[in-house]
């Protein structure tokens, strides 16, 4: 027996085409089947490495009995929170907004026959515990409910948009002094494990890049301690995978050292472009060393058939959380034999472990000897080789649009910052790949049909990221040209007036209940931020007015929304603070005679500054601008430092 998530690509949804619950997707025939039956509709989000989304389904969706309920009484519809981020976005909200409670996964939504919520939750447990009640009794109190008060509840559809428009607060102002915003936030910071107090804890990574922004432009250590605490933190406890790289989600406790196993791109991707930025002006060889095995990882063992990245690997194998990566302290003394004692040494390894009588590994911050170290990889070596050997958590191959263009932006400023020859020629490769497959259109996972929802916001912005990079670095004029056309498309496709913000999904092909406004940053920085730094380059590079006048719309309505949202916008802090530092190099002459010098150049910047290239027969120089005052001619980097300490 299977549903219709047979005929779906999304690994998520095909990991349940053969539940008993008559799945259906999130189109408009399953919308109209719920209007046309007047059922109300049950909504379950969640993601292929989700591991409580694990659990709901073994325990409730693959049960005959629930399945019964559940298809008796609601049109029921499955979402992979990926594929679909502008639903996951507005039902995260709504479940807030409806029982106060805080969102995840999985996200359990009751939307009316018109798919408008009115009640919710996450996990639901088979059996009523510690205060949450059965799945089963919700099924049927939803459904009493919902019989019994059809038309009241139907009504309530104008209150709920109404609720969303206050989402959307602002104020008056249209400009503001942007690092006292920057400021506000390190008082929530942990100065002890870095990152911000509490747990679970999560590493928020854009809120570290503005930080480390502001540090850059004033070089005040304040703004750099946190960054440092951050990177070190997280590199040297249990969120990080020591035998091959790349970090977990999140911990469940305040140190970092209990993850929640499941590796996802996009916090690897953030993770790296931190690193990069950080290794700009320091040199950390440990730090360098964790930016090398991070991007190795990714770049094979999240590759799928098409030479792409896959999306995330589970947390669970066999059924068990972290069973892949953790270890018993009598199961590493027989692996390692004489290695164990500097392994040792190396980690904290006790009998008792760390982990329900395991060991996560987590550095133990001893200073060893160049043998002890040489000993040390030798064994990790060795277990890597034995860990491979387990039955190896699920990988959920979805290839996401916006995220592959994010990576491979970091890779090529990675290649550059390691003078890594070979990084940098894979990435233009995976680039060229890349392009191949957006070269009719760009969707975000899967090319659908015209009538299905299949690209968003991020998908386009992130691609022109990456094209208006590949000018900055490379002098690549059809890149820039392609960036120019996809950037005007975004505005026509996603600028809503009403709020003056790029939507989530289309316009003019929205499904949801109401318009899909997001501001806030996520697991990357929004859309819209990203959105205005591109821009702000492209105003400075093509000298066209229309770039001017988004820049202009889009900063006085940033400045509007930042100060009621902040905490949730500090992506926009960096990039407004740019657009208005406004910093130019224009480089003369051959411009493959000055390749190392624009290569430093790059280094240096990583973006915060638009370069221009303006090729001639002169010997080479640059000119530096800052808000329309420019320098004289610069021939070196040591005159570029200096101008720009004096400004």
């Amino acid at each position: 027996m299977s549903n219709q998530l047979k005929n779906e690509k999304s690994p998520y949804l095909k990991q349940h085409e053969n539940n008993p619950v008559n799945w259906m997707p999130w189109n408009k025939n399953t919308l109209n089947k719920a209007k046309n039956e007047k059922k109300p509709i049950f909504l379950s989000v969640g993601y292929a490495s989700c591991h409580w989304c694990h659990v709901m389904a073994h325990e409730s969706f693959e049960s005959e009995e629930t399945a019964k309920i559940m298809n008796s009484n609601f049109i029921n519809i499955k979402v992979d929170r990926e594929e679909r981020p502008d639903l996951d976005s507005i039902f995260q909200k709504s479940l807030g907004v409806l029982t106060g409670v805080q969102g995840g996964w999985p996200l359990s939504m009751f939307l009316d026959e018109n798919a408008v919520p009115f009640t919710g939750g996450t996990y639901f447990p088979p059996k009523e515990m510690q205060g949450r009640p059965s799945f089963t009794k919700v099924l049927e109190n939803v459904s009493k409910v919902y019989s019994e008060n059809r038309e009241k509840i139907i009504a309530q559809v104008s209150q709920m948009k109404e609720v969303f428009k206050e989402f959307n607060r602002k104020d008056s102002v249209l400009k503001r002094d942007l690092e006292p915003f920057a400021e506000k936030i390190i008082q929530y910071l942990d100065e002890k494990n870095g990152g911000f107090k509490g747990a679970p804890k999560f590493p928020q990574f854009y809120v570290f890049e503005t930080l480390h922004y502001f540090y850059m432009k004033k070089n005040n250590q304040k703004f750099l301690k946190p960054v440092e605490n951050l990177l070190k933190n997280i590199s040297s406890r249990g969120i990080y995978d020591h035998l091959e790289g790349g970090i977990a989600r999140y911990t469940v406790d305040e140190k970092w050292i209990i993850p929640h196993f499941e590796k996802m791109l996009y916090d690897n991707i953030s993770y790296v472009n931190l690193l990069n930025q950080f290794l700009q002006n320091n040199n950390s060889q440990y730090l360098k060393n964790k930016l090398i095995q991070t991007i190795n990882f990714i770049n094979s063992e999240f590759l799928t058939d098409n030479k792409l990245l896959g999306s995330a690997y589970d947390a669970d194998s066999e059924g068990i959380e972290g069973k892949y990566y953790v270890w018993k302290f009598d199961e590493l003394k027989k692996i390692l034999k004489d290695k164990f004692d500097i392994f040792k040494e190396k980690y904290l390894i006790t009998k008792e472990g760390n982990f329900e009588g395991s060991n996560i590994l987590v550095e133990n911050n001893k200073e060893l000897s160049e043998k002890e170290i040489n000993i040390s990889k030798e064994a990790e070596k060795i277990l890597l080789n034995e860990r491979n050997k387990r039955v190896k958590p699920f990988f959920d191959d979805k290839v996401q649009t916006d995220l592959n263009c994010y990576w491979l932006y970091t890779n090529l400023y990675s290649s550059l910052l390691l003078n890594d020859k070979n990084l940098y020629s894979k990435t233009i490769n995976s680039i060229n790949i890349l392009n191949e497959k957006l070269k009719n259109n760009i969707f975000h996972c899967y090319n659908k049909n015209k009538e299905e929802i299949d690209v968003f916001l991020e998908d386009y912005v992130y691609y022109s990221l990456l094209l208006i990079s590949l000018y900055e670095i490379n002098n690549d004029k059809s890149s820039l040209d392609k960036c120019s056309k996809f950037m005007k498309e975004t505005w026509d496709l996603f600028f809503n007036k009403e709020s003056n913000l790029l939507q989530k999904n289309i316009l003019n092909n929205n499904d949801l209940f109401v318009n899909p406004i997001d501001f806030g940053d996520n697991n990357i920085p929004n859309g819209n931020s990203i959105y205005l730094f591109i821009c702000n380059k492209l105003n400075n590079i093509t000298n066209d007015n229309y770039w001017k006048e988004k820049i202009d719309i889009l900063s006085k309505s940033f400045n509007s929304y930042i100060g009621y949202n902040f905490s949730q916008m500090f992506s926009y802090l960096k990039i407004l603070d740019i657009c208005e530092e406004n910093i130019t190099i224009t480089l003369y002459g051959k411009i493959e005679e000055i390749i190392e010098f624009k290569n430093e150049i790059i280094k240096k910047f990583m973006g915060s500054v638009s370069i221009i290239y303006k090729e001639n027969n002169d010997k080479f120089y640059a000119i530096l601008c800052k808000n329309q005052t420019c320098s004289d001619k610069l021939r070196n980097l040591d005159q570029i430092n200096k101008y720009i300490e004096n400004k």
